[in-house]
């Protein structure tokens, strides 16, 4: 380990500092932080760094005013800059003052590694650490290449103070990645509160989260204790956090950056050290063009993002779920008939993991017998597949062809850039790299021809 490159992260944000210095040290780098621009150019005339890596967005100096100091004295030094979307221009025209490259939040790991070793000149000679591997708990069900990703996102992501944003349409099992996260960190110990944002009303919201004194509204017979006070020294889990009323997210700024928050009818501030976790199904860029949503709110919940791809895109999750199920409500070992089996496998799950759960719940209801057949499912799944059998379905090579194609065009529309050709396929950014993965071992040209062009972020 003393022979590695030593990496000098640049953020204002704990929680980013510690998930970056956790995730390079388990790649087998030495790493040393600042918090701010000022610190970094301090520890940068004082030792020798093979690279350093920096937020654009801090207090005092910026980004990009610490590139163009570090510029003047190590010219040849390597800067990875890391920035919102919103700074993406200014980051590309940062790259003429000499960054190797930037990368829009919230950070994609596997891209941040690539770059680091690009930039250090390293590859496999790095003595990397033996990984410990995490075993998923009981009722963790996964076969598919995407959610085992997800999995070990979420064992990185963990021991850090990172504040994580976990997204996903409804019921692909976003508290249960909330869960993991919290039983794998230090914090697991200590308490882990959920808060439905969508399921409390908008009056009661504001003494649900931050409690409330006695007497300091109709009603208040009592004080109360709120839901980032019970939360402390542990973790807050904010589900549905799109739905938060504009007013509150204030509120909830405040909180999120520094850890104080007021009761209702208090005269002072308290702290609370809670880790802050979130999840939505919404796209939360749009609703901050359409002004529901605080972009400063959204940077700070969104340090790190997990994405769960939706149960269609992970069709090897398909059976082993349903099979899961099935065995937990059923007093017996019920099998599938092969019809179940295959109308299991065309349904689109729209609801997801939950709906595939409440389906089994009805099937092992239903069925007396040890086989599951197909008047024990739901009959939206039924009038579906049945609808899908009755047509002639596509030779599965032709499916395949037909993809290939999509994803070249739409690669070569965008330019290569990666999130942008996700958004197009409408298909997670993951599920998308996943695709690029099996293309390439084909053979097929996926990549720029020019690197040194970008566009890959």
């Amino acid at each position: 380990m003393s022979n590695a490159p030593r990496i000098l992260i640049v953020d204002d944000d704990h929680g980013q500092r510690s998930l970056l210095e956790l995730f390079l040290r388990g790649q087998g780098y030495a790493t040393q932080s600042a918090a701010s621009g000022e610190a970094a150019l301090r520890l940068l005339a004082e030792e020798p760094f093979s690279m350093i890596i920096s937020d654009v967005r801090m207090p005092g100096m910026s980004g990009l005013e610490t590139l163009r100091r570090v510029r003047q004295t190590h010219p040849a030094l390597p800067v990875l800059l890391v920035t919102a979307f919103a700074d993406i221009r200014t980051a590309v025209t940062a790259m003429r003052d000499g960054a190797v490259n930037y990368l829009a939040k919230p950070i994609d790991l596997d891209e941040l590694i690539a770059s680091v070793r690009l930039a250090t000149g390293s590859r496999s000679e790095i003595a990397r650490p033996e990984k410990s591997e995490r075993a998923a708990p009981p009722g963790i069900v996964t076969h598919s290449p995407l959610m085992q990703a997800v999995l070990r996102d979420a064992a990185v992501i963990a021991p850090s103070e990172s504040r994580v944003l976990i997204t996903g349409e409804s019921g692909v099992g976003k508290e249960v990645v909330a869960d993991l996260i919290h039983a794998w960190s230090p914090r697991a110990a200590g308490p882990l509160v959920k808060v439905n944002c969508a399921a409390i009303p908008e009056n009661l919201l504001e003494s649900e989260l931050f409690g409330h004194e006695k007497g300091a509204f109709t009603g208040a017979t009592q004080a109360r204790v709120g839901r980032f006070e019970e939360a402390n020294r542990g973790t807050v889990f904010l589900d549905e956090i799109g739905e938060l009323p504009l007013p509150l997210q204030a509120k909830l700024l405040r909180v999120v950056q520094d850890g104080s928050f007021r009761r209702i009818g208090a005269s002072r501030d308290q702290k609370t050290d809670a880790r802050v976790l979130a999840a939505t199904n919404r796209d939360l860029e749009a609703e901050i063009a359409a002004g529901r949503f605080r972009e400063d709110l959204f940077y700070r919940l969104n340090v790190m993002e997990i994405h769960l791809p939706p149960l269609r895109e992970r069709p090897e999750d398909i059976l082993p779920l349903a099979t899961f199920f099935i065995e937990q409500f059923s007093r017996q070992q019920p099998r599938f008939s092969a019809s179940v089996t295959a109308r299991l496998n065309r349904y689109s799950w729209p609801g997801n993991v939950r709906e595939l759960r409440n389906a089994m719940e009805r099937a092992a209801l239903l069925s007396r017998g040890e086989i599951i057949l197909p008047e024990h499912l739901p009959t939206r799944i039924l009038s579906a597949t049945a609808e899908t059998k009755s047509t002639e379905l596509p030779d599965v090579h032709r499916l395949e062809e037909i993809e290939r194609e999509a994803i070249l065009k739409a690669l070569q529309k965008n330019h290569f850039n990666r999130t942008e050709t996700a958004k197009e396929l409408a298909i997670s950014r993951r599920a998308l790299t996943y695709k690029l993965q099996r293309l390439r071992e084909q053979g097929v040209p996926v990549d720029p021809v020019d690197d040194s062009a970008g566009g890959t972020n």
